[in-house]
């Protein structure tokens, strides 16, 4: 069995593979702390596994990808203590089997790059990604499959902390669905606000993608948040994939076995 493990800003993100070719069998997410050790990632393991009737000794495969460098190292302490392997961690040395049209290839996070690989080997053509996650991350692949390059905006639920910790009279909301356009509250409008701001933004941002990139690009939709906001975006999301991350690390690993 594959374990997949996806550690963003925000939160963690990791699935089972019983099938190296086939669907995630189980996935989780919990929130990430950036202190955790190997071993306290190792007991949230055993312990979501568990519930699912599994154990360490069914895990015999393993892959990771961080946007948190110190979480790479105790992810990969966790699996030679507790799954005696060396787990893959996708980077600069990694096979993804794409051309990067970086810049600098090196910057390029390790989880944008699965998104990518994940939805080209799906549409074979022309094709956006954005992640709702900590940030907004849009991303581009062309249709003879090379990762050009993208666009970052601030997430949603930092925006929201920012305006909580600059004004001092607003309250501190939480991210959900707002109940009407115009809030009745201030607690509503800063959701009405939030919801409908970022759905313009993103509605704004694939349109000017598609002028440039052709009006038949597919524009995949991933990431925490994706629930949240996408539902308010109009006609420029084509598919929500929660999983789209965890089966790019999957393509990946494939493409590393000798």
């Amino acid at each position: 069995m594959l374990l997949v493990v996806d550690v963003g800003n925000t939160q963690t993100h990791f699935g089972v593979f019983r099938d190296t070719n086939g669907p995630v069998a189980e996935h989780w997410r919990f929130s990430t702390v950036r202190e955790s050790t190997g071993d306290e990632l190792g007991a949230a393991l055993s312990n979501l596994l568990a519930l699912r009737g599994l154990s360490f000794r069914d895990v015999d495969q393993s892959i990771v990808s961080s946007t948190v460098p110190q979480l790479s190292e105790q992810w990969t302490l966790m699996a030679n203590r507790y799954l005696g392997q060396r787990m893959l961690v996708v980077g600069p040395a990694i096979r993804i089997g794409m051309p990067i049209r970086y810049d600098n290839p090196y910057e390029v996070g390790a989880d944008r790059l699965a998104n990518a690989v994940s939805a080209y080997e799906r549409v074979r053509d022309t094709c956006v990604i954005v992640d709702f996650g900590t940030a907004i991350t849009y991303d581009v692949v062309s249709a003879a499959g090379e990762y050009l390059g993208g666009i970052i905006t601030p997430g949603a639920e930092i925006s929201i902390d920012a305006l909580y910790e600059r004004a001092a009279k607003l309250p501190k909301v939480e991210l959900a669905e707002p109940r009407a356009l115009i809030g009745k509250s201030t607690v509503e409008a800063i959701r009405s606000g939030t919801v409908f701001g970022f759905a313009g933004q993103v509605e704004g941002i694939v349109r000017r993608l598609r002028a440039e990139l052709g009006p038949a690009t597919t524009v995949i939709a991933t990431g925490g948040l994706a629930g949240v906001l996408v539902p308010f975006i109009r006609e420029t999301i084509d598919e929500v994939d929660d999983l789209l991350t965890l089966t790019g690390l999957r393509l990946i690993w494939q493409r590393n076995q000798n």
